[in-house]
């Protein structure tokens, strides 16, 4: 508390300090890999709702609850997520499953569970170190709360301008975040979520579409009260967004959709190269945001590749590898370990099918978010393009002297790339195959992956021959030898006994 007091007066004197703070929120979150939860479509815990539930309407709720989550936090922890990111959990309109049709902004949707569920939730996910973010939305209401009917709330509303084609809209009203009422409304929400659960910060729903000047009001005012938190944008409108909430808000990192498309293009098709994927990102400014493959609302990255014939172990292996090494914050969305598909909504917002589960594809999801937790160049370092062929690539991260090289083979063949670095007296050492590179003559090293691989290497001092091992081996060897040419000369002596 004293702490928390303490930057609060310093930020009064200093205004700097607050986008300084900012700044840390945005370092610290790179060193999570953040899960996304359609919680009604999640896992069914709790089993006493199950009557308003109807798994063969899409549309309907199919009894996934906070319960439900609590109870699947060691498989996630198990696969390296640090950070859930929840759908809104608000009490909803009838058939608001997906928590934008609000009717009550304090209260926990009854098909999700209770306050209680939530604060067990935060606590059992904070005992593994693990933080719960909650998505808000505070662009909008159901067209049925009761706001609508109160003459002396008219003002709050304005009309819905919101795009028609995002299928939740057509029930709502927007809220006039310009109205200084709905600004104070919206704040004690954001205060309340907080102190009664304690979140550890918040997804805003289609901040992009939000009044500016209120969002950066309200960031401010939530980072002042807790340096802490998590502050984390959704974007709506992919076209339209001017890429400026990190630098007219107190928000740290927002959802980059513009390298979704080019990721899944890449990785769901073998033989196509991965340097674009750098090249699109370069052209974007270097952003880092929230990076992810697929979402509610898009195609399943599985069932993209699976059209195109492409083995899920492989595709997801690549896919992964790239997602979780380069520069961003990686987000998986719910069943992606399993692997689920779904061609677009409402296919891709089934029940996770928990009894689907690819023992394989999980074993190398934790196996590549230790290394990315391992390594703080995966996190924080500078990252560059170092030489390609094919369908090949190999990137580089670097930071505070240390070097991740990273070797992605696309290709329907070998591949192999030569480097000049690092000196001669070291070695390349792979962390996903074990492989190993030395220095050739000429003081380069040949990174050679077979067709649609990959690899992770760290640089190491050349360790040379490892005579410990080899040593007994050869003993062995010799032993074998020397054990047939003794039993060959007692053969050749018995013939001539003979």
């Amino acid at each position: 508390m004293k702490r928390l007091l303490c930057i609060i007066l310093a930020m009064s004197f200093f205004p700097g300090l607050a986008q300084s703070v900012s700044a840390a929120g945005q370092e610290a979150i790179k060193e999570d890999i953040v899960y996304y939860i359609l919680v009604d479509r999640f896992n069914n815990g709790d089993t006493s709702q199950n009557d308003h539930a109807n798994l063969d309407d899409p549309f309907a709720y199919h009894g996934g609850d906070l319960q439900g989550i609590t109870e699947k936090l060691d498989h996630l922890q198990g696969n390296g997520y640090t950070t859930l990111v929840l759908s809104p959990i608000m009490a909803n309109a009838p058939d608001g499953y997906h928590g934008y049709w609000i009717e009550d902004f304090y209260q926990v949707d009854e098909q999700f569970g209770t306050m209680d569920d939530l604060q067990e939730l935060v606590k059992e996910a904070h005992d593994r170190d693990m933080k719960v973010v909650m998505e808000l939305v505070t662009n909008y209401a159901a067209e049925t709360h009761p706001m609508t009917e109160d003459p002396d709330k008219r003002e709050w509303l304005e009309e819905n301008s919101g795009q028609a084609s995002f299928p939740w809209l057509d029930k709502t009203v927007a809220l006039d975040q310009s109205n200084p009422d709905v600004q104070q409304f919206l704040t004690d929400v954001a205060d309340y979520w907080i102190e009664e659960a304690g979140i550890d910060g918040y997804q805003f729903h289609a901040a992009d579409q939000a009044n500016k000047p209120f969002l950066e009001e309200l960031t401010t005012h939530l980072q002042d009260n807790n340096p802490d938190l998590y502050l984390l944008g959704h974007i709506l409108d992919d076209e339209s967004y001017d890429g400026q909430l990190t630098e007219d808000t107190a928000i740290q990192m927002v959802e980059n959709s513009d390298l979704t498309s080019i990721m899944t293009d890449v990785f769901a098709n073998e033989g196509a190269p991965v340097a674009p994927i750098y090249e699109a990102w370069e052209a974007d400014g270097r952003q880092e945001g929230l990076t992810y493959l697929d979402n509610p609302y898009t195609e399943r990255f599985t069932q993209k590749f699976l059209e195109n014939g492409r083995n899920t172990l492989t595709a997801w292996k690549l896919a992964l590898t790239y997602l979780y090494t380069a520069p961003g914050t990686p987000m998986i969305y719910q069943g992606s370990e399993i692997p689920m598909g779904g061609a677009g909504f409402p296919e891709n917002q089934q029940l996770v099918k928990w009894n689907s589960s690819d023992e394989d594809l999980e074993q190398f999801i934790n196996r590549i978010a230790a290394l990315r937790s391992e390594f703080p160049a995966l996190q924080y370092g500078d990252y560059e393009l170092i030489d390609s062929s094919g369908a090949m690539s190999l990137f580089k991260r670097s930071y505070e002297g240390e070097s991740v090289y990273i070797a992605i083979n696309n290709d329907v063949e070998s591949q192999a790339v030569s480097i000049d670095g690092p000196e001669a007296d070291k070695q390349l050492s792979g962390l996903l195959g074990d492989n190993l590179v030395r220095a050739d003559d000429n003081g380069q090293y040949k990174i050679g992956l077979p067709r649609e691989t990959t690899e992770v290497y760290v640089v190491q001092d050349d360790a040379g021959l490892n005579w410990s091992m080899i040593t007994p081996i050869l003993a062995v060897v010799v032993l074998f030898v020397a054990g047939i040419i003794y039993l060959n000369r007692k053969q050749k002596q018995r013939e001539a006994d003979a």
